[in-house]
């Protein structure tokens, strides 16, 4: 334990160094909360360490070279087999042309979403055809149906045939928006009481898989003027073409993740000047998403809860301030990563996010998108622009097109332009517009306060909340 904390003290060690020390010390007869208290480290951090125990050997020597993934990921990893974690790092392992790894990618594909037998419209014939098997959960109440299957694409699209084939004569089927709220067509009005005879049907599937359906009134069309002809239904109506968008509600989510794993690398590893550190950290508490939803950790903070550990490492442990600025720059790069986030989800921090991995050229650490997965969120447009700076021509089916693709991109990287950090100038003048009327103080005549404002009032010194010689601590660690 000497030894190890000793070596600490001098050098940084690799997160699997760190594990093999504290394996040691475990073998010996130390508890978790005993190396936790020995090393100065929160009791999660070395459980955290503990999970490595159950990674893949290829990929702890990856991540012995400072290529880690975030605890969520990790937890992800260390919870699948190692056969599944073998064949998904077939996929994903690190080439000459990309030395890192996309952790986001290797948790997603040992991520086993449940999809209950319960939720499903569809019967048995469907479920056959698909070749979805139910497995059942043993651990689950004896008196609920606990039928489930992880094969996810199977089970939603078992449920998108059911509703087509169950549609109503005025029904439409319709995506989930962010909030799991159905998109209704434009100038839709939803009907939230009985519906009428000539209302439509939304149908949708909501996060969890299961059918929902939903009433909505289009408007009355507008009486055509004094000598203008009526169009009538048929044949001459007008056609509307619902064209596909460039990147799906899948791919932004894709996006949205992609950006945040790599504006978290870069603030882990990115060379950031102290100023930079400083303005990041107000960006990130002006975000959207405060109080904090972490996107790094499945937790939420409310107020201050669950961000004290960061600040609790700048104490010493007679409770004054008291640090280095090589641990203050670790606290502010922890806090930043807990607390910006892009996914797709309640720990959305808005634009700042997006402003703050450009400033720190985060966009350089965004993973590889040229794979199966991503390009088959994009429409036959967006396919085709991606070819623009490549030797791959279009073809004339989009899924040729999209293999070319993912074979020409095997060995390189591409970033499609709607995942670039740096927000559109519309957005950023719009937030900026939105927050600069917020700080405008109210126009009462002379301010209150003038004397401090002009820097001729007095400093009036801090309450002393605990005893004399804490308080004098304290200021002194201050000053």
């Amino acid at each position: 334990m000497r030894s190890l904390a000793e070596t600490l003290a001098h050098e940084q060690l690799n997160p699997v160094d760190q594990w093999r020390a504290i394996e040691r010390l475990v073998a010996l007869g130390w508890t978790e909360e005993a190396i936790a208290v020995a090393l100065a480290l929160p009791v999660r951090q070395i459980r955290k360490l503990r999970l490595l125990a159950n990674v893949l050997p290829a990929m702890l020597d990856q991540m012995a070279k400072g290529d880690t993934p975030n605890e969520q990921q990790l937890r992800t990893i260390a919870s699948a087999s190692l056969d599944e974690q073998k064949e998904v790092w077939k996929k994903h392992k690190p080439s000459k042309a990309d030395p890192q790894v996309s952790w986001w990618s290797v948790a997603q594909g040992l991520t086993k979403r449940r999809m209950y037998a319960r939720d499903a419209s569809f019967g048995d014939d469907l479920a056959q055809a698909y070749g979805i098997a139910w497995v059942e959960d043993l651990f689950a109440p004896a008196d609920e149906d606990s039928r489930y299957t992880t094969d996810v694409e199977a089970f939603l699209g078992a449920q998108q045939e059911w509703m087509a084939n169950t549609l109503p004569k005025r029904g439409v089927i319709v995506e989930a928006g962010q909030w799991g709220e159905p998109k209704l067509p434009p100038k839709a009005e939803r009907v939230y009481g009985k519906p009428s005879k000539s209302d439509h049907t939304a149908m949708y599937l909501d996060r969890d898989g299961k059918v929902q359906s939903v009433a909505y009134r289009m408007p009355a069309a507008k009486k055509p003027k004094k000598g203008e002809q009526p169009v009538a239904e048929g044949d001459d109506a007008p056609i509307v073409v619902n064209t596909r968008p460039d990147v799906t509600r899948k791919g932004i989510e894709m996006i949205g993740d992609l950006r945040t794993d790599a504006l978290h690398e870069a603030l882990s590893r990115a060379p950031i000047e102290d100023d930079t550190l400083m303005a990041l950290l107000v960006l990130a508490f002006a975000g959207q998403n405060v109080t904090v939803a972490s996107g790094a950790r499945d937790i939420s903070h409310y107020g201050a809860a669950g961000l004290g550990e960061h600040a609790a490492r700048l104490f010493d442990q007679e409770g004054r301030l008291a640090f280095d600025m090589d641990t203050l720059r670790i606290a502010v790069r922890s806090l930043l990563i807990d607390v910006l986030s892009c996914r797709e989800n309640r720990s959305d921090s808005g634009v700042v996010a997006r402003v703050a991995g450009d400033v720190i050229a985060a966009d350089n650490f965004l993973a590889n998108m040229g794979t199966q997965d991503f390009l088959s969120c994009l429409s036959r447009q967006a396919l085709e622009a991606a070819c623009a700076d490549t030797s791959v021509l279009p073809r004339q089916k989009v899924k040729d097109t999209r293999a070319a693709l993912v074979e020409h991109f095997k060995e390189g990287r591409f970033v499609h332009p709607s995942a670039l950090f740096a927000p559109t100038p519309e957005k950023l003048t719009s937030w900026l517009k939105m927050n600069e009327a917020r700080q405008q103080p109210e126009d009462d005549g002379t301010p209150e306060h003038q004397d401090e404002l002009d820097g001729d009032a007095p400093v009036e010194p801090p309450h002393d909340y605990a005893g004399d010689d804490e308080a004098e601590g304290f200021r002194e660690a201050a000053e």
